[in-house]
């Protein structure tokens, strides 16, 4: 085909009307085509800005009862960080000018609700002005299960207690047809969506996730952000959403994908899903992460090109990547971020959880002044 887009698909684009057709034909575009149309509708919903949130990711536990397949961090013997080690965390986080706190763990076979509730009882009561961004739908649906309580009523108390907003991971790739094979313990897509619905009645927004790459079709990889677009439209809930490329290494789905002669994904087909992403959420997700973690510095510089207007946080520990075989580091500094930023042409603005800006923090750390953009 030749290098214009069809104006009728550049149409329902503007309009956030984008069909499953219209990302198939996007896909068949030379890649710098597909690129420059997405970053012109990354520049029309949040201009020349990229930002990025300072925070510290906190993993409990690596025990669990789950079964997925592509799952490197899981053991049967991890231990689970005592409440005093969680608020010890929090306070490194805390003195880092971290504003989020991100906590997940595995799925602890006879924890219900009370375990959780504890966790962000305990850290509002020390950190009230600390942003809880926290637990999966996963685990919120495995809390209420052990508890005997509904999804709604234990959303309800978490929000009660202090949570402020949760991760939108667990949805890997929200078809029955792949979750059979990579987790068939785990959510079932309509289960998934209900739970992020009930959170965002419940006034907890979320991020969304789509963890590709691995044995889903391309058909599959477009219906997960048409629906992640379907629950916008009803809720307004996502806060943002992060395309992260499946880490292959130390897992059984990732074994059996090399024993065929399957790695990760190319670089090309990264960058193509991140401008995908942006063209069918357009008007409706106006934020699309990068992950350095995933991706690599480098590359994630040129997802700002490709569609991508946010890189995430500092993380200060991330575990769950690094056990796939991510060797980007676990925490990168706030000058970096911005450096890197900087370097793709754009301009860094340090975010809060919500995407607001945070200026107060300047004053609280002058180190971190020098290199912010005003």
């Amino acid at each position: 085909m030749n290098n214009r887009i069809p104006e009728d698909l550049i149409e329902r684009a503007y309009q956030g009307k984008s069909t499953k057709e219209d990302g198939l034909l996007l896909l068949e575009l030379p890649p710098l085509e597909l690129f420059r149309f997405a970053d012109e509708l990354r520049s029309l919903a949040t201009g020349n800005i990229v930002t990025y949130v300072v925070n510290r990711n906190i993993n409990f536990t690596s025990r669990c009862v789950g079964t997925c397949g592509f799952c490197a961090f899981r053991t049967n013997t991890g231990r689970v960080l005592s409440l005093e080690e969680i608020l010890g965390k929090v306070r490194e986080a805390e003195q880092a000018n971290a504003t989020e706190v991100c906590i997940q763990g595995g799925l602890l076979p006879e924890v219900g609700l009370d375990f959780y509730l504890g966790i962000v009882e305990a850290i509002k009561a020390e950190f009230p002005e600390m942003h809880i961004h926290s637990f999966s739908p996963m685990e919120v649906y495995h809390a209420a299960r052990n508890s005997g309580i509904t999804v709604k009523e234990a959303l309800f108390r978490l929000k009660k207690s202090g949570l402020d907003t949760m991760p939108g991971t667990a949805a890997e790739i929200l078809s029955d047809r792949v979750r059979e094979i990579i987790c068939p313990s785990k959510l079932k897509t309509s289960e998934w969506i209900e739970v992020v619905r009930q959170a965002h009645a419940a006034g907890i927004p979320t991020t969304a996730t789509m963890m590709y790459g691995h044995i889903e079709t391309l058909e599959e990889r477009i219906d997960h952000m048409l629906i992640i677009r379907e629950i916008q439209k009803e809720t307004g809930g996502i806060t943002e959403f992060v395309p992260l490329p499946f880490m292959p290494y130390n897992n059984p789905v990732g074994e059996k994908m090399i024993k065929e002669g399957r790695y990760a994904t190319p670089g090309l087909e990264d960058l193509k899903t991140y401008a995908i992403s942006r063209i069918l959420l357009y008007g409706h997700v106006d934020n699309i992460q990068a992950s350095w973690v995933k991706l690599g510095k480098k590359f994630a510089q040129f997802a700002l090109h490709c569609g991508a207007n946010d890189l995430g946080g500092t993380l200060m520990e991330e575990s769950i990547s690094r056990s796939a075989g991510a060797s980007n580091g676990e925490q990168i500094s706030v000058e970096e971020l911005e450096w890197m930023i900087y370097g793709a042409g754009r301009v860094p603005k340090e975010r809060n959880t919500l995407y607001g800006r945070v200026n107060e923090l300047v004053s609280r750390n002058p180190k971190r002044s020098g290199c912010r953009a005003k």
